[in-house]
C-alpha cells in the first residue's frame, strides 16, 4: 500500500461541531467498508475550509472511489515518498 495526503475543499469544516465531525467520519467509514482492504484512513487534520487526510491505498483510483462514495471531494491527491521528523537529524 502507498501513503497519500488528500486535500479536501470543505467550506466551513473548521467550524463544525464534534457531532458533525463524528457524522462525517461515520460517512467516510461506510465508504471505506465498501472498499476494504484497498484503502485505509489513517487520520485527518481540519483547517478552516479544508481537511488534509492521510490514507493508505493501493492506488489513486481507490482514493477517488472513496471520494465518490463518501461525497467528500479529493481536491488534490499527493503520493508520499517518505517521512521525516526531528529525530531524522540524528
Amino acid at each position: 500500500m502507498k501513503a497519500y495526503i488528500i486535500e479536501r475543499d470543505l467550506p466551513g469544516i473548521g467550524s463544525m461541531s464534534a457531532a458533525e465531525l463524528a457524522g462525517a467520519a461515520a460517512t467516510s467509514n461506510e465508504a471505506l467498508a465498501k472498499l476494504a482492504p484497498r484503502v485505509q484512513w489513517q487520520h485527518s487534520y481540519v483547517a478552516n475550509d479544508k481537511s488534509f487526510c492521510v490514507y493508505l491505498a493501493e492506488d489513486e483510483a481507490a482514493i477517488r472511489q472513496h471520494a465518490e462514495l463518501s461525497g467528500f471531494p479529493a481536491t488534490t491527491i499527493t503520493e508520499l515518498k517518505g517521512q521525516i521528523d526531528p529525530t531524522t537529524a540524528g
